[in-house]
């Protein structure tokens, strides 16, 4: 079931022709959210396909010990890892039919290390002209957010005139190349070196987790966009951020020996 359902309320504000979601853990079933988002985590760092390679071949301890080696241990990390996993989850299940064409994680450089580039580009094809567009997103996870955590992802999705990366771009086509997505890696690289993306093809998303309410900060950061981009700034709020954070990596590692 999609990693919100269960534990989260949602509210919507317009602003203008943008929008502002917010989810709200709700204290009675944050323990649904610990197991749910436990689920969807290992494979955010390793392939179905290869976790169940290692069971056939090499059993349960080794199968466990392929998943906790890939999660990282620091609490920063965690955090971080854990907000770009909550927005890719949230480009699959709400954003109304983007998609994010990889799991960025698992091809991190190392565990305790965070991802280069832009956090995640959700995409969607136009099944008549097979052309794309595009959601630039920058996800935050902060215990409390700030003003300038916003700032600091608002230059984040301006750079390139707003646009995606052809570097980040070409990132995705390369490892849709080695996954056998051949469309998709080809719509990407006609977008790079054929059509040109225009802005009318690209949306923003602005996403935090954090332990304090972010309706306002996300309302003033939206607001104060003089850009013509249209924009979606989505907060999941969590109380006890940072606890909540460590009992989900826990579980995972627990689940991974229990299987």
């Amino acid at each position: 079931m999609p990693v919100f359902d269960g534990w989260c309320s949602s509210a919507d504000t317009p602003i203008g022709n943008n929008t502002v979601r917010v989810l709200t853990g709700q204290p009675a079933h944050l323990g649904v959210g610990i197991q749910t988002t436990a689920t969807v985590v290992p494979g955010h760092y390793a392939s179905e396909e290869h976790v169940a390679r290692a069971l056939r071949r090499l059993g349960k301890p080794a199968a466990a010990a392929l998943i906790e080696e890939k999660l990282p241990t620091t609490k920063t990390i965690r955090s971080g890892d854990l907000g770009e996993i909550y927005a890719t989850e949230w480009i699959d299940s709400q954003s109304g039919g983007y998609r994010a064409p990889i799991k960025r994680l698992r091809w991190k450089d190392h565990r305790n290390m965070a991802m280069r580039g832009e956090d995640v580009i959700g995409m969607l094809q136009d099944p008549q002209s097979l052309r794309l567009h595009f959601l630039k997103t920058e996800a935050k996870s902060r215990a409390t957010l700030t003003n300038q955590t916003l700032t600091e992802a608002r230059s984040g999705l301006d750079k390139d005139s707003g646009l995606p990366s052809p570097h980040a771009l070409s990132f995705i086509s390369a490892r849709l190349m080695e996954l056998d997505d051949l469309p998709m890696a080809d719509a990407i690289d006609d977008a790079l070196l054929k059509h040109g993306i225009p802005v009318a093809n690209v949306r923003h998303l602005l996403f935090t987790f954090s332990g304090n309410a972010p309706d306002a900060l996300l309302t003033a950061a939206l607001q104060a966009y003089p850009g013509e981009v249209n924009q979606w700034g989505v907060g999941l709020h969590v109380e006890g951020h940072g606890a909540f954070i460590g009992a989900v990596y826990d579980q995972v590692i627990t689940n991974a020996n229990n299987a």
